[in-house]
């Protein structure tokens, strides 16, 4: 009998706390912490330098001073133009390539926390061995998604915004700001419809589509033609599911936002003690602020900022492990091949032998 989202909560609670502390392996935190960070889910660039030869009075004593200074100011600000558009397209290539390179890295790292959690121990060099070929799957279909929510996104909010545009309410806004509010209140909610439904596939995507290829060696387009029919066939149970799902998100982020807090709060003691110490026997000390010391105070600022990160991170594993527990027990009676590896068959006792007397 398939499990309600309510009655899910239970068995992956337990599931959580029996993996994360019987037995508590610290070493098993970290790893399952930077899976999850990875899972959830810079550079220097010289600019361009056009240098082109400018004519000036000496060179060409037949042209009027003010045309050899615009002349001579041309190059100057078409190489500032350049070096600008250089930049732009620089940072923005570095951007695109970030978002493809992580966006590969997360979707083999679902793969990896999924094992993580049926097998309640996470191996990260030898998941990243076995679920390469999986992960490239679902990288592609991320692409493919990525891209049809940036041309619908483009197409219904940017397509109303260019035609109040053009037709001047923007140059003219007093005699238009009822229309203008209007329909920046409509474009408004619309844009939060677009990503409650996007971020629903990405849910379901992540939680139903995931395992069906990792149990069964399919892409991510035909984990959604065979997912499509379950959710017709049990349409109030997943829609149970996505609203039982944002209810636990909403109180696991208030519970983890004030845990977090608290544990940044204890660590800012030790780290003041020790900021306020070192500033203190500086002073003693005549040191002033220079490079060395602006280098120092900026390499213990990256210090700090990176334990509070490590330990957010740390104190966030609890829900990363839970909230894929609660998408494999809700699934598994839904899906026989996650359900037999959820719940191996027990090999039955061997018959005892016969006491019947020998003839």
């Amino acid at each position: 009998m398939p499990l309600s989202a309510v009655d899910t909560v239970t068995p992956a609670f337990e599931h959580a706390q029996r993996q994360l502390t019987r037995p508590f392996r610290f070493g098993q935190w970290v790893r399952l912490a930077f899976v999850g960070a990875l899972a959830g889910e810079s550079a220097s660039f010289n600019g361009c330098n056009f240098n082109y030869p400018g004519h000036s009075p000496s060179s060409a004593p037949h042209v009027d001073h003010q045309t050899a200074l615009l002349a001579a100011q041309l190059p100057q600000q078409f190489n500032w133009h350049s070096s600008m558009v250089a930049w732009i397209v620089a940072f923005s290539l570095i951007g695109i390539g970030l978002i493809v390179l992580f966006t590969y890295i997360g979707s083999v790292m679902q793969f990896i926390l999924f094992d993580s959690v049926i097998r309640r121990e996470c191996r990260i060099r030898e998941g990243w061995s076995r679920r390469k070929h999986d992960g490239f799957q679902l990288f592609l279909w991320q692409i493919l998604f990525m891209l049809v929510v940036f041309g619908v996104v483009v197409i219904l909010i940017g397509s109303p915004v260019l035609a109040a545009w053009r037709m001047g309410w923007f140059a003219d806004a007093r005699e238009h700001i009822a229309g203008l509010i209007l329909g920046g209140c409509g474009l408004l909610f619309l844009f939060l419809c677009l990503l409650l439904f996007f971020g629903v596939i990405q849910v379901m995507t992540k939680d139903f589509v995931v395992p069906q290829m990792a149990l069964e060696g399919i892409d991510a387009f035909e984990g959604w033609r065979r997912l499509l029919p379950k959710m017709k066939a049990e349409k109030g149970g997943y829609a149970g599911y996505i609203g039982m799902k944002i209810v636990l998100a909403i109180g696991a982020a208030v519970a983890l936002g004030i845990i977090t807090i608290l544990g940044i709060l204890i660590l800012l003691i030790p780290f003041g003690v020790v900021g306020g110490a070192g500033v203190l026997a500086g002073w003693a000390m005549g040191l002033t602020w220079n490079v060395y010391t602006i280098a120092a105070a900026v390499v213990y600022g990256c210090i700090v900022v990176a334990v509070f990160i490590f330990a957010a991170l740390l104190i966030a594993v609890p829900k990363v492990v839970f909230f894929p527990a609660y998408a494999i027990y809700f699934f598994a009676p839904r899906f026989p091949p996650l359900a037999a590896v959820l719940w191996p068959p027990t090999t039955p006792p061997a018959a005892p032998p016969s006491l019947e007397p020998i003839r």
